[in-house]
């Protein structure tokens, strides 16, 4: 009994990491409907655990249920999004000091590697924006970008060596969809070219052994991106749409 019941809770958790990384990467977007019959058939099982998933889903506030419309991406407040950044703006800031003065050869590669790679992405994205037609960037194109975004930024919490400070910026993730800032950036070639800059102040600050610049560079990168993200949210929620 107890070997039936272990198997059937981890089935769970799978279940709930699957969907919920969906939806933290954009995949699946805020307000979208998720129908128990359509997932219980995309991953081969029954709707009992797509419901007890969903269930964790909505203790992690991922997920809302709706009397009439069942469960739903939830869509986080404007508020939420605003103090997430606040707080983050000043753990990443730490991270990016400790960096500075913690960081050997390796990670200064890791670091510039990840900066490339990012400023790629972003090139890419500036060229979507220049060209023909409505410059709206494929789904493709955004997880590249926010991987180079998360490479680089994971660059820097791994200079800085400490774990428990990671770990924390990691969580402050957890219930925001992770594509929330390339939405905004990718709609304009000045976001991203400024993103790209203060990426590469960033990376010349941790590499010249500059703490306080570092931490003074990625604070104002973050409260920055913060400061879009929120009033996207703010002007979705005068929209009858919302965001999406």
């Amino acid at each position: 009994m107890t070997a039936v019941h272990d198997d059937g809770r981890a089935l769970v958790d799978r279940l709930a990491k699957a969907i919920g990384t969906r939806v933290l990467a954009g995949e699946i977007p805020t307000g979208a409907r998720l129908r128990q019959e359509a997932l219980a058939s995309e991953f081969g099982v029954s709707r009992t655990p797509v419901r007890e998933a969903l269930r964790m889903l909505q203790a992690s506030g991922i997920v809302e249920v709706h009397p009439n419309r069942g469960a739903v991406v939830r869509r986080p407040a404007t508020r939420e999004v605003r103090e997430a950044y606040e707080v983050r703006a000043e753990l990443e800031g730490l991270a990016a000091e400790l960096a500075a003065a913690r960081a050997q050869e390796p990670h200064l590669r890791s670091l510039r590697e990840a900066e490339a790679l990012f400023r790629g992405s972003c090139d890419t994205l500036i060229a979507r924006r220049d060209s023909s037609g409505d410059g709206t960037p494929s789904a493709h194109e955004i997880r590249e970008w926010m991987h180079g975004n998360d490479l680089f930024h994971r660059a820097v919490h791994d200079a800085a060596g400490n774990d428990r400070l990671s770990r924390t910026i990691v969580e402050l993730h957890l219930n925001f969809p992770r594509n929330l800032t390339s939405i905004v950036l990718s709609g304009s070639s000045r976001l991203l070219t400024e993103n790209v800059e203060q990426h590469a102040a960033i990376r010349a600050a941790i590499e010249g052994g500059e703490g306080a610049e570092a931490r003074r560079r990625m604070v104002d990168h973050i409260r920055r991106s913060g400061e879009l993200v929120t009033l996207r949210f703010e002007q979705a929620e005068a929209e009858p749409a919302g965001l999406s």
